[in-house]
């Protein structure tokens, strides 16, 4: 298993938008979703969750049938979902990914533009993931889409930054460019999709990840601030941030011998 820990990109300004989105999806888990307790758990998934069949209005199997659908769309769930979680892994694992790669990516924009770009980041990936599987009566929750189109982002933004990786088979660390990390990361949903082709059961829905990935990578142009971006060393695919602080280490060594 392999999984970020930590970038070498330093924040600008206080991610405000990203703490409160950490915050929210905790208190979700903690008021909504009775951190993790059944019957709390389920009622929730089906409150709150999105159920493709439930917008799409294809038809679908009751066999497979988890939550009521009552035939009228329950259009909210494309933004509760996004605040819901199936277990405490399913939660940190994606306010991990959130915390890492959510502050340089509002930096990019600033707050209102961020908030503005996750949900309709999220909302894409549920799209995608309805166009792909309109039928499904598994319920939809997490933040993985939204923060999959935060991950789109930041690979346009910040392509050569450092982004270090832990193997926990192997129990060690190592740094690559985000441009490879990342690229890892959509490779691995792909191949969610081709292992999961034909499973009507439930799992993780790979297709609202790589659609929130493409969103963000798209969307970035468009919400992005130019003048905030510029404060950024380590941006688009120049080396100046990284050469500067490659220079400094140099001089400050060099000193030490004089």
């Amino acid at each position: 298993m392999i999984f970020p820990i930590r970038d070498e990109n330093p924040q600008i300004l206080v991610p405000y938008v990203t703490y409160c989105l950490i915050a929210l999806n905790f208190i979700s888990w903690l008021t909504l979703q009775g951190i993790g307790v059944e019957p709390g758990l389920s009622r929730s998934v089906c409150a709150f969750g999105l159920i493709p069949a439930d917008l799409s209005g294809a038809s679908f199997s009751s066999n497979l049938q988890m939550c009521e659908i009552d035939g009228r769309p329950d259009w909210h769930t494309m933004i509760t979902a996004m605040f819901m979680h199936g277990s405490w892994m399913h939660l940190i694992g994606n306010m991990w990914f959130l915390w890492i790669f959510g502050n340089n990516v509002e930096d990019a924009m600033g707050p209102l533009r961020f908030l503005i770009f996750y949900v309709s980041t999220g909302i894409a990936a549920s799209l995608a993931q309805i166009a792909a599987d309109a039928g499904s009566v598994i319920p939809m929750v997490g933040a993985s889409g939204a923060i999959g189109g935060v991950m789109g982002a930041y690979i346009v933004l910040y392509p050569r930054v450092h982004v270090h990786m832990f193997v926990l088979i192997i129990f060690r660390s190592f740094a690559v460019p985000a441009f490879l990390m990342l690229g890892y990361w959509i490779v691995v949903q792909l191949m969610g999709v081709y292992s999961s082709s034909g499973n009507t059961g439930g799992g993780v829905a790979f297709w609202a990840h790589i659609g929130g990935f493409v969103a963000g990578a798209v969307l970035i142009f468009i919400f992005k601030n130019e003048q905030l971006l510029a404060k950024h060393q380590y941006r688009g695919w120049n080396q100046t941030g990284h050469q500067q602080a490659t220079w400094q280490k140099v001089a400050t060594r060099n000193q030490r011998w004089q």
